[in-house]
């Protein structure tokens, strides 16, 4: 079992999980983050951290083959970030909004 980041992180991007994570497995992209499939060694710690409810385990519903996909996709192509930065201006506003995924930048997290 790995752990997945799913929608509701879209233009929420909180980061708390980050900064739990015992093996540095988050990639960050401009209003998204991901978990490497690899590197994830399934202990959990993310899960309640994120206060978008975005992260759940690979058997979670939420957990579909598309989410599944995007974060083995972008683990490979996004920095890896290791520390909380500041989320967006308007993540509040955004958290818990449906069908997010259009608004998906594919580009990296910039410092």
């Amino acid at each position: 079992m790995t752990y997945v980041v799913t929608e509701n992180c879209i233009k929420c991007k909180y980061m708390d999980c980050v900064e739990v994570c015992p093996v540095d497995c988050f990639y960050a992209g401009e209003n998204f983050l991901v978990i490497h499939p690899d590197e994830c060694i399934d202990c959990g710690v993310c899960e309640p951290e994120c206060p978008a409810d975005a992260i759940v385990p690979d058997t979670d519903r939420k957990a579909t083959g598309e989410w599944l996909a995007l974060n083995a996709e972008y683990a490979q192509i996004w920095p890896n970030i290791t520390r909380k930065g500041t989320p967006p201006a308007d993540a509040e506003a955004w958290d818990g909004v449906e069908n997010k995924r259009p608004h998906l930048s594919p580009k990296p997290h910039q410092d």
